[in-house]
């Protein structure tokens, strides 16, 4: 874990020992990977600083150093703020984790005139607070399912997350109601997801697809009433990807009817249960669980804090 402090709109890290002898750009390109449109910003805006001064993009940094970059800034806010009752699970400086709602969508389709969404809440919330931000979604749920997501609250945070996103490296697990008994118990499905031409918003499985792997485990299932439940982790973040790979097993999700399941429940039973990742900045292990707000009697076997 990097040592680390905000003092007003500047955020100050103390150079670790493991980036002796790297520049400042590096540490930007290499180390967080920020994009080179990013990156120039600070360096035009003189945002950065290394112990009070102006930087010296190309010098190296010692262990010890303490580099300070202009975070906390307010913004010109890019959507309505509008309240709704939100479940904040982690908060610092840099990142929100979030426990969705369903029925809810995560961002507005239209900016100007939407303002139902998450995302409008979230914005509404810091405003609240007194940051005017626009909050960044580094993954989204669909509207019907629940669970945690993952939100940056500055730019640098985001072009981190979603470099990590991207390498695989957030850790994201579910727990879903399924019709019938699966078998195996445990497994693997690497099947690529497509778009389905007849169907505006569905996907199925397709050779010409994407790359999507999904990895599932029965946790318990009800013999008489012909469901499972099952944990599932996922290794690529298609749309709809859960949905259509227990699907495609013959095991479509309750109340998903879009993929086969029958509308014995609500919604489609699926729950983000949990999240992992390395904070971006800290690079400390943020482990969050998110309480599944219905369908308790469904889901009532489940102690998420043991997934």
């Amino acid at each position: 874990m990097l040592k680390t402090m905000r003092k007003g709109e500047w955020f100050h890290m103390v150079i670790p020992n493991e980036w002796e002898g790297k520049t400042p750009e590096e540490v930007f390109r290499q180390v967080w990977e920020a994009p080179k449109k990013l990156t120039h910003s600070f360096r035009m805006e003189n945002t950065v600083l290394l112990d009070g001064n102006r930087i010296n993009w190309t010098l190296p940094l010692h262990s010890g150093d303490v580099l300070q970059i202009k975070l906390f800034v307010d913004e010109p806010l890019t959507m309505i703020p509008q309240f709704h009752d939100i479940d904040v699970i982690y908060e610092d400086d840099h990142v929100m984790v979030v426990n969705k709602p369903p029925f809810m969508n995560t961002h507005p389709n239209d900016l100007s005139t939407d303002d139902t969404t998450l995302i409008n809440a979230l914005a509404f919330y810091l405003q609240s607070k007194g940051e005017d931000r626009n909050i960044r979604q580094i993954h989204r749920l669909d509207r019907d399912t629940s669970g945690a997501i993952l939100f940056a609250k500055h730019a640098l945070a985001g072009a981190i997350l979603d470099k990590m996103l991207e390498k695989r490296e957030i850790k994201r697990t579910y727990i879903a109601a399924v019709h019938g008994l699966v078998r195996p118990k445990k497994g693997r499905i690497n099947k690529a997801i497509g778009r389905d031409r007849h169907h505006a918003t569905r996907r199925r499985v397709s050779d010409t697809g994407q790359e999507a792997i999904t990895n599932y485990q029965v946790l318990t299932e009800d013999k008489n009433k012909h469901f499972s439940i099952v944990r599932c982790w996922l290794e690529t973040g298609r749309t709809h990807q859960i949905r259509v790979h227990l699907s495609h097993l013959g095991h479509p999700l309750l109340g998903d009817t879009l993929y086969g399941g029958e509308e014995i429940v609500n919604r489609q039973a699926l729950h983000a249960a949990k999240l992992e990742f390395n904070h971006p900045l800290t690079q400390e292990l943020i482990t969050c669980h998110a309480p599944i707000p219905d369908l308790q009697n469904l889901f009532r076997s489940i102690d998420i804090y043991s997934l």
